[in-house]
């Protein structure tokens, strides 16, 4: 013990000593550095979408086309006992119905494959009710080829329509008409890829010819299809495909066919309870769930006609460009894919009017969002998440995607200013939350600098991928976004004012 302190006695001198000479010298200053704590981004508020969702929003306006035996029988649900003699269209040309989508402004087209009454627009090797029978280029035919050629050809994404019902088939109801109907799928992702949706109808049993028995079948939509094992096959195939039915996987019905999501559309619902054809669940559909465990944006599906498919009789009856125009706004404007049925007539090609009303679609379009006033114009915000330049108020405005403004993570509001330099008129806003964090804003308002004051001239709830509000019309040198409420920190990556 004697020994081990004096042995610490020196130690402790020659440390003292070390250390004195380390030490400032009395006529110099002790400078105390502060380290700033990093300002990390916003944890998710989950569910988020996959990168496959994301592009898929990002896409917005896709066209459905509505093609087979009905356009010739002057239907809308074929029986599955038609010839299919009768299919002999006398001009049919692909690229007539593509270019036209592409010079419109759609980013993707579905075409119905196999509709309820079972006849293949492609030569199927499983069935004799199929294009191969038709007097069209003498059984040579393949419009499901021709379609997904003239998609490549002008840069149209390719989707594929297959009825999970089959009117047609002696054995719909049975297990074994499961193999039959996933060999289809297996020809469609095989021979005609890439596909980017694949679309399940929720139209399930009923009364059909069935190969002659002409009765009514019943199945139970929620297992019939084993829909657990057969879109793992698909996906084997092609990863990155997107999966529409009633409730997803991938994408979601909106719960009606007039072209109009939610005032409030949250993109997150719980699947568990929801299968194709399940009744009861539309305004669950068309709302979504502020609380639900998955990402499953809605899709909004409307006909510019009456009907699905080709009548002569509705010529007259084509929506017009301006109804058209409002059904962006309660689709896409809501945060919503739009997917606008256009059916070819019984040449094959997309009916003279329904091409004008396209374009005078489009025009409408390119002219109310011509001018983004808000792009690169000044903005203040309440606050910024830890006074961190990297999300700071301009990036709303600065035209980047990827750039947003962001609170503290305890702050569920906040407010944005737009200078906008001199009175203006303004007649739409749109704002986008940058949903890679999930989507948040519960409820907003917006107000523009009128006579001296601020003047509420909007408000709403739910804002997601897109939100796009309609003003009566108004000039402004300022336009301020209120987020009242949020689930989280609001985190918004765009605001324009048109």
């Amino acid at each position: 013990m004697k020994n081990a302190l004096f042995l610490s006695i020196p130690f402790l001198l020659f440390s003292q000593l070390n250390h004195a000479e380390t030490l400032p010298k009395t006529h110099e200053p002790i400078v105390k550095k502060t380290i700033k704590k990093a300002v990390t981004a916003p944890k998710p508020v989950y569910p988020i979408p996959t990168k496959e969702q994301l592009a898929y929003q990002e896409m917005e306006t896709n066209a459905f086309i509505h093609f087979t035996t009905n356009t010739f029988t002057d239907l809308e649900w074929g029986n599955g006992d038609e010839s299919p003699a009768i299919f002999n269209p006398s001009a049919l040309d692909a690229n007539q119905w593509i270019s036209t989508l592409k010079a419109t402004g759609f980013k993707g087209a579905i075409l119905t494959c196999k509709h309820h009454d079972g006849f293949t627009l492609w030569p199927s090797k499983f069935t004799e009710h199929s294009i191969k029978n038709s007097p069209y280029k003498d059984g040579k035919g393949d419009v499901v080829k021709e379609t997904a050629e003239a998609c490549k050809k002008f840069g149209v994404k390719f989707g594929v329509y297959l009825s999970p019902w089959d009117r047609n088939r002696a054995d719909y109801g049975k297990p074994e008409y499961i193999n039959y109907y996933r060999n289809q799928l297996n020809e469609l992702f095989s021979n005609y890829k890439p596909v980017f949706e694949l679309w399940f109808d929720g139209a399930n049993g009923g009364t059909g010819y069935y190969g002659g028995a002409n009765e009514k079948r019943k199945i139970d939509a929620k297992t019939y299809y084993d829909w657990k094992t057969t879109i793992p096959m698909v996906r084997k195939m092609q990863p990155d495909v997107i999966f529409f039915s009633d409730a997803g996987p991938e994408v979601r019905w909106c719960g009606n066919e007039s072209g109009i999501a939610g005032e409030t559309n949250w993109n997150n619902i719980t699947p568990d309870s929801l299968y194709a054809g399940k009744s009861g669940i539309e305004h669950l559909l068309n709302t979504g769930s502020e609380n639900g465990t998955a990402w499953i944006p809605s899709e909004i599906d409307v006909s510019i006609r009456p009907g699905w498919f080709y009548h002569a009789k509705e010529d007259a009856a084509v929506k017009s460009p301006e109804r058209l125009f409002e059904i962006y706004l309660s689709s896409v404007g809501r945060g919503s894919n739009l997917l606008l049925n256009i059916p070819p007539d019984r040449r094959g090609l997309f009916h003279e009017n329904d091409v004008k009303s396209l374009k005078g679609f489009k025009a409408i379009l390119d002219k109310e969002f011509k001018t983004n006033l808000a792009l690169n114009a000044s903005v203040k915000a309440s606050e910024v998440r830890g006074n961190d330049v990297k999300f700071k108020a301009k990036n709303v405005t600065d035209g980047n995607k990827e750039t947003y403004w962001t609170t503290d993570d305890e702050q569920k509001s906040g407010s944005l200013e737009i200078n906008l330099g001199a009175n203006k008129p303004v007649k739409y806003v749109l704002l986008q939350e940058y949903i890679k964090l999930g989507q948040r804003v519960k409820s907003f308002n917006v107000e523009v600098w009128k006579d001296n004051a601020w003047k509420e001239v909007a408000s709403a709830t739910t804002i997601g991928y897109k939100r796009i509000l309609k003003l009566d019309g108004v000039e402004t040198s300022k336009v301020r976004i209120n987020i009242k409420d949020a689930k989280a920190c609001p985190v918004i990556s765009n605001v324009g004012v048109y």
